[in-house]
């Protein structure tokens, strides 16, 4: 049982200066509200509406004398019981009627009136007329109207269906009966209508009834043996039946008595004739006729009002019963936790602030509890932010540094090892490992990093606090490829200054097809792959050159066509040729002297002669070894210059610029020669002999590349003699040879080469002699030939002269017997031809003009002559042969001879006398 105290939550409206308007004579018997508008049922048989100012509309004459009435929520109607004039004895004068009061009487009627849509007798036959103690309309689906009727002697005359139709059926529902009859009057209804459930609340003087009306014939329940008198009755909101009676206020639920409000006191009404509620007042209607309204305070004012008394569990009941919004709720919640923390009750304080969570701001709440150093109350209010999903950065960092302040490892456990804790994301993640790990508790933030898979952050723990590499490379190994490769780049530095072994073989099984996990299946079955390039992880090799030279080299051995096949081959071209690279194995190698020298400190204290022999034989040792591994790597990068271009390939597999300016920057000349050949510098080739006074691998060079038959440029041997003619010392030997090849190919004049080796002092003329001679005994047999060859063409023109000044002064006499085409007898008609060829007519063609015989020979020599005057016009024909041919004055000399450079065209006279003038 609750108990009552009194507060003044409602006050009066407008003054107390409403009534009832003046035009409304008779005595007030029933009232309703509904659409704007309070209904008055007077006994005087009028209905009177009346507005919000307390206003008549209009009233009509509805009975004789209105009992009561009820006015619609869905529909604009209005139902009411009144007694009417008796037409006859067997009739009752109890007639239920219902109006439309959105519909008037024609404006011919006497007065302004609703149309009244039924008339219904409430007694009959089969229901004997009884006073009517309580009255209840129910809206159903429209049209459909559930009335009921309770009356006096127990019994509830209910009327379903559609009314203004007059389709409607009649029952009777009946009250468990009293031994006192007058005690069986029917004192209040209430519908309870819950989903498709249809109930009926019944109350006696003795008994509280429920009928459910879905039940054929509805089924009674008695729900108390006690009951009520008359205007002690109504329904809640929340469909629960309400009864008034001395001793307190009971609430009934369908399946009994609930709680009820102890209040003392007869219920009922002094000197108020109806109430009803209505634009959110309580209106009085007084028995004078005076209207009293009493308003509910705004929330606001009834919460000051309990602020003031200190009633703060009030407050907030009242604001949970009004259904306020959850700030509302909030701000009072706060209050009372202020309240209480000004009285130091911080325990039941923070209780009231949790609850405000996800209200009020967290600051206010925490810099609070700093203040007090509460760590344990500000510890429970963190971890109930954290469980509502509402707790920052800064409260996990808060809460983790109140655990590791307190010491409670159990705490902490929970909280970050927890089952849902990391899953749900119930903190910041990446905040809860860094305080964890500069707290010291670095198996908790790795547990937390390895659960939300951070693996930057647990290898960060692993290799920077707690340098157990092994494991980390083991945990790298277990992360998918991608993954792995991510965290490779990041931390691959440390793992290669300690683990370079391990490192390197993580770094094989991610870029190879080695690494089964690399592998994935599609849906259709097809594995793909997707391999990392070496070059990303270049980057993490920068303080172990070594390291890095033997991962390409795995990789280059493994790989033979990879996309990254330029930059890898130019990074290994750089590691071969490097003069810097430093060794591991020397490294270990000091640090086993250094340990010799440790364990034999005091011997060598004691004799420091034999201490500096020691160290300078090590150090001799060191650059012995250090030159001969810088020669293995010249020997890596030729052999690399060589496979990564091949013969067979276009173009070589690396950056022949870069490779260029390696090669030269550190001096190393066998790939220098290989580059320089390969790009068919040949010239460049020599110069670096030349450089180096290598005079026999110098002809040997120009005796691989100086032939012609192989492609190569016997120029070359040009540019060597020009050497050995500049040289200043005495190189007979090399210029007897060189003059060998000279001369084989006829690769320059005579002159030339006496020209060019007349520069070296050191030269006599004893070297080129049997040269000379050679070429002297040369030049005169072909003058000897060219002379015989004069001579014949002389002879040759002499008699062509005189065979056409013969043809020109002296006739022809054709002597041939028979035909040239067919050997047959020549006879008439017959042609013949200065060339003295005859044919029959019949054997020529049709205008032909020429002799058949002769005809072919003299149109390829004027298609020679031709081609002749039109190479004449082509100069870059002209002066390529001249460059390509060993002796280019032999060109000029056979254009001559062929009259073609010597043939100039003769004007016409106009073209003449117009230059003229």
């Amino acid at each position: 049982m609750y108990q009552w105290r009194k507060f003044e939550f409602f006050e009066e409206k407008f003054g107390g200066k409403s009534s009832i308007p003046a035009e409304i004579t008779g005595a007030i018997q029933c009232c309703s509200s509904g659409r704007g508008r309070i209904a008055v049922g007077c006994d005087d048989g009028t209905v009177s509406l009346i507005d919000r100012g307390f206003k008549l509309v209009y009233g009509f004459q509805a009975h004789s004398s209105v009992l009561f009435l009820q006015q619609l929520k869905q529909r604009n109607y209005l139902v009411t019981v009144g007694e009417d004039d008796q037409i006859s004895p067997q009739l009752s004068s109890i007639c239920l009627k219902v109006f439309d009061l959105d519909k008037m009487e024609p404006e011919g009627s006497s007065m302004t009136s609703p149309v009244c849509l039924q008339i219904l007798r409430v007694f009959t036959n089969q229901f004997p007329e009884s006073k009517i103690t309580s009255f209840l309309v129910l809206e159903e689906a429209p049209p459909i109207l559930l009335i009921s009727i309770g009356l006096e002697n127990g019994s509830i005359y209910c009327i379903k269906g559609d009314i203004a139709r007059e389709r409607i059926t009649r029952f009777t529902l009946q009250v468990e009966a009293a031994s006192d009859k007058s005690l069986s009057s029917i004192n209040g209804l209430g519908f309870r209508v819950e989903g498709r459930a249809l109930q009926l609340f019944a109350v006696s003087p003795t008994s509280v009834s429920l009928f459910n009306l879905h039940d054929q014939p509805p089924r009674r329940q008695t729900l108390d043996q006690i009951g009520c008198d008359s205007n002690a009755v109504t329904m809640s909101d929340r469909l629960d039946l309400i009864l008034g009676r001395p001793e307190a206020v009971y609430f009934y639920e369908v399946d009994g008595r609930g709680p009820c409000w102890a209040f003392e006191g007869e219920k009922k009404f002094i000197e108020v004739s109806h109430m009803l509620s209505k634009w959110g007042y309580i209106i009085f209607i007084m028995n004078d006729k005076r209207i009293l309204c009493i308003g509910e305070k705004d929330m606001e004012s009834k919460l000051d009002m309990l602020f003031k008394k200190t009633l703060y569990t009030v407050a907030i009941n009242l604001v949970q019963s009004q259904q306020a919004d959850a700030a509302a709720s909030a701000e009072v919640l706060r209050k009372y936790g202020d309240h209480l923390y000004g009285k130091q009750d911080y325990d039941e304080a923070m209780s009231q602030y949790i609850h405000t969570i996800g209200h009020l701001e967290p600051s206010y709440v925490i810099q609070k509890f700093l203040d007090a150093q509460r760590i344990y109350n500000l510890t429970n209010y963190l971890e109930k932010l954290h469980e509502g999903g509402l707790a920052s950065k800064d409260h996990t960092t808060l809460l983790l540094n109140c655990y590791t302040k307190l010491k409670d490892v159990e705490k902490l456990n929970k909280f970050i090892k927890g089952d849902d804790s990391v899953g749900d994301h119930k903190f910041d993640v990446e905040t809860a490992i860094r305080v964890c790990r500069t707290a010291g508790y670095h198996e908790h933030a790795m547990y937390v990093a390895k659960k939300a898979e951070r693996h930057e952050w647990y290898l960060k723990i692993l290799l920077e606090d707690l340098g157990r590499y092994q494991e980390a490379l083991e945990y790298i190994s277990s992360l998918e490829p991608n993954q792995a490769g991510v965290t490779v780049k990041e931390y691959g530095k440390i793992l290669v200054e300690h683990r370079p072994v391990e490192t390197i073989n993580i770094l094989m099984r991610l870029c190879t097809e080695s690494g089964e996990s690399i592998k994935r299946r599609t849906s259709n079955g097809v594995h793909m792959t997707m391999l990392p390039s070496p070059v990303d992880f270049i980057n993490i090799f920068v303080h172990s050159p070594l390291s890095l030279m033997d991962f390409l080299e795995k990789y280059t051995g493994m790989v033979k066509d990879s996309p990254a096949q330029v930059e890898i081959h130019n990074t290994l071209l750089e590691l071969y040729l490097s003069s810097t690279l430093t060794f591991p194995l020397i490294l270990q190698e000091n640090n086993s002297d250094d340990h010799d020298l440790r364990v034999r400190s005091t011997k060598y204290l004691t004799n420091g002669s034999a201490l500096e022999s020691k160290e300078k034989s090590t150090v001799d040792n060191r650059d012995v070894k250090k030159d001969r591994d810088r020669l293995e790597r010249f020997q890596k990068g030729l052999a690399l210059l060589k496979s990564a271009w091949t013969s067979e390939m276009e173009h070589p597999l690396y950056d022949v610029g870069l490779a260029v300016i390696l090669c030269e920057m550190n001096a190393f000349k066998d790939g220098i020669l290989f580059l320089y050949e390969k790009l068919k510098l040949y010239k460049e080739v020599i110069a670096c002999y030349m450089q180096a006074h290598d005079h026999e691998g110098l002809i040997a060079c120009c005796k691989k590349l100086g032939d012609s038959t192989q492609g190569g440029d016997p120029s070359l041997w040009g540019d060597l003699l020009k050497y050995f003619g500049e040289l200043g010392e005495d190189c007979s030997k090399e210029v007897r040879e060189v003059l060998t090849y000279i001369e084989k190919d006829d690769i320059l004049p005579p002159i030339i080469v006496l020209q060019t080796l007349a520069k070296n002092p050191y030269l006599t003329l004893s070297v080129v002699k049997d040269y000379i001679a050679r070429k002297l005994e040369e030049e005169s047999k072909l003058i000897e030939d060219d002379r015989k060859s004069i001579d014949k063409y002389q002879e040759e023109t002499a008699l062509m002269k005189k065979e056409i000044q013969d043809l020109r002064t002296n006739a022809r006499i054709f002597q041939l017997s028979k035909c040239t085409a067919c050997t047959f007898t020549l006879d008439l008609p017959a042609v013949h031809f200065m060339c003295m060829h005859s044919f029959h007519l019949r054997c020529l063609g049709d205008n032909e003009k020429e002799c058949p015989e002769c005809a072919p020979e003299i149109r390829s020599v004027v298609k020679t002559k031709r081609n002749l005057e039109q190479n004449a016009k082509d100069h870059e024909l002209f002066f390529q042969q001249v460059k390509s041919s060993k002796d280019g004055f032999s060109v000029i000399a056979e254009y001559f001879g062929k009259g073609i450079l010597s043939k100039t065209a003769i004007k016409p006279p106009e073209v003449l006398q117009s230059g003229n003038s």
